[in-house]
């Protein structure tokens, strides 16, 4: 084993660290740091945003908070997985997004630019929030390169409320990328919503409540016939799961996803054509014993090893 720390040494592609935890440079499940993507399958980037929230602060820390619980879970592939996704994939910690000349994080325009140096240098995203409005300029940047999107959202809130163009909320993402024909809500799908937003705007509903009383088997197989196969993006919204699993998050909401539902319906999405994903709301001020944060990192683990399972197949 060698003695040098892997966040700066490691070769992408080369699988689980066998590592201790509680020492070295925090990276995304260890994965080394690196801007050049060239060979690269999937760049990690954090969006450290939490402009947009409108309840509790504090998303901007997320970021940081995934990435120190993944040190924890890098030792071996995600369970139950046949394959290592840090084996299959060459995947790399892009860093963080950050303020520089010309922009901020809070301009759609800046975001989205980052994540289109990702998806131009033939590389797939994972995001890491900040707030939930970071899906938005993420979602504009997949548009330009796949075309219209099938979203599948997992959160415990529609974000279809109205807005203006140049708002920044964390609940009206997708009332504007469905206005703006960035996503196709007629292919689109929102798992585990129990607030109350009359307007679905197309899209599929799966409340909570439908996810308890059904088999996630069921309610898989109702996401992949609402999406076909269209380009696919995963967007995560923490509190999907009930506060009891993801206290750390700015809007919590009773009655959610158990994380075995959750990690459940992710294993069983083999076969879709997925284009891109991101991980968002943890707010690491309001968590007990990394509970969130544990949980949003598991989240982002499997859903690389669903795109390395989406990809092997499409090949």
């Amino acid at each position: 084993m060698s003695s040098w720390d892997h966040a700066f040494t490691g070769k992408p592609g080369s699988g689980a660290v066998h590592a201790h935890s509680f020492g070295g440079a925090v990276s995304f499940f260890r994965t080394p740091f690196r801007r050049d993507l060239t060979g690269i399958d999937v760049a990690v980037m954090g969006v450290p945003l939490d402009v947009a929230t409108t309840n509790r602060p504090g998303a901007r820390l997320g970021p940081r908070a995934i990435r120190n619980a993944s040190m924890s879970l890098a030792w071996e592939r995600p369970w139950p997985w046949k394959t290592d996704p840090l084996a299959a994939l060459k995947v790399v910690d892009y860093g963080d997004c950050e303020y520089e000349d010309g922009g901020d994080l809070r301009s759609v325009e800046h975001i989205e630019s980052w994540v289109r140096r990702i998806l131009d240098a033939g590389s797939a995203a994972l995001l890491l929030g900040g707030d939930h409005f970071i899906s938005y300029p993420s979602l504009r940047a997949h548009h330009q390169k796949h075309g219209p999107i099938a979203l599948i959202h997992f959160d415990a809130h529609t974000d279809t409320w109205p807005a203006a163009a140049e708002d920044v909320n964390h609940g009206t993402m997708f009332y504007q990328a469905a206005r703006e024909g960035i996503v196709l809500p007629e292919h689109s799908i929102q798992i585990g919503i129990r607030t109350t937003n009359d307007d679905t705007l197309g899209y599929d509903i799966v409340s909570a409540s439908d996810v308890h009383q059904h088999s996630a088997a069921a309610v898989v197989d109702r996401i992949k016939q609402r999406v076909g196969h269209h380009p696919a993006y995963i967007t995560f919204d923490i509190d999907c799961l009930d506060p009891a699993f993801a206290p750390g998050t700015g809007t919590p909401v009773p009655g959610g996803l158990s994380s075995f539902q959750a990690l459940n319906i992710i294993r069983g999405l083999v076969g879709i054509r997925l284009v891109g994903v991101d991980v968002v709301e943890v707010a690491p001020a309001y968590d007990h014993a990394e509970v969130t944060s544990l949980a949003a990192a598991q989240i982002a683990i499997e859903l690389l090893a669903l795109y390395a399972e989406c990809n092997q197949r499409a090949d």
